[in-house]
């Protein structure tokens, strides 16, 4: 992973994007060495990466950002965060089953949110070495490459609508962070999301895809807003701006 400046204990030494970046990396490192040798696996292994991530996180931001509110996978759900205007929506490990089967295709998600919309946030996939903040990426400016981000075993409806409709092949990734970034390099074209997840799931990797200027919506093309009250995301795409329309057209008729 790519080294950054660091400073003293000191909240104002960091801007909110190097903050996020720092926070991805640095779980990131601890994930890294939970897997060391091979030493614990299995649940086991999931639950002790879900809960030291968390803790260091945790401990970081009340160091330097002590009046924030956060909302995280692994924490209880503080209802104080519906009154905060600055909201952190984490997930310390996304993509827990692919990081205890000893897979590279996991993640952290760190977002800080303003008013409910994703603003400083990073995305980590300590397993590649690669972390992509929104202080740091550049809109994918490669040929569109056919393919579109699909989960591992199975696609939704709508996905493969827009994969039968534009000829689209689906790239099979496992957790939410990497299919989203495999977007944002520039591997595939889109990501497709009808199941359902947490706003943790998605939160950080559509602050980062807006930053690097890809589409992000809705299925039915609105706005994403997090911090909802029930933090549950039913559905969104992140695409390249050349296809999205497309995708949206082809998805209308069933969504």
């Amino acid at each position: 992973m790519s080294p950054r400046q660091t400073g003293p204990l000191d909240g104002a030494r960091f801007d909110d994007a190097q903050l996020s970046a720092h926070l991805a990396e640095g779980a990131g490192h601890i994930l890294t060495a939970i897997r060391h040798e091979g030493l614990v696996g299995g649940s086991l292994l999931g639950d002790l990466g879900d809960a030291m991530a968390q803790a260091w996180i945790s401990a970081v931001l009340s160091v330097h950002r002590p009046h924030d509110a956060v909302l995280s996978e692994e924490a209880a759900d503080d209802p104080a965060r519906l009154r905060a205007e600055r909201v952190w929506i984490i997930d310390p490990l996304d993509g827990t089953k692919e990081f205890s089967a000893g897979r590279d295709d996991w993640a952290v998600h760190i977002a800080l949110t303003i008013d409910g919309r994703p603003a400083d946030s990073a995305v980590c996939l300590p397993a590649t070495g690669e972390l992509f903040g929104t202080d740091t990426v550049t809109e994918p400016t490669t040929p569109l490459t056919g393919r579109l981000a699909s989960p591992r075993f199975w696609d939704s409806m709508p996905a493969e609508a827009a994969a039968m409709r534009l000829g689209l092949t689906p790239l099979r990734i496992g957790s939410a962070g990497a299919k989203a970034m495999a977007v944002v390099r520039g591997d595939a074209d889109a990501y497709i999301h009808a199941g359902g997840q947490h706003e943790w799931d998605n939160c950080a990797p559509v602050g980062v895809a807006l930053a690097a200027g890809l589409h992000c919506s809705r299925l039915d093309g609105t706005e994403l807003v997090y911090n909802q009250p029930v933090p549950y995301s039913t559905d969104f795409l992140i695409a390249r701006r050349e296809i999205a329309d497309d995708i949206l057209e082809a998805i209308a008729p069933i969504w």
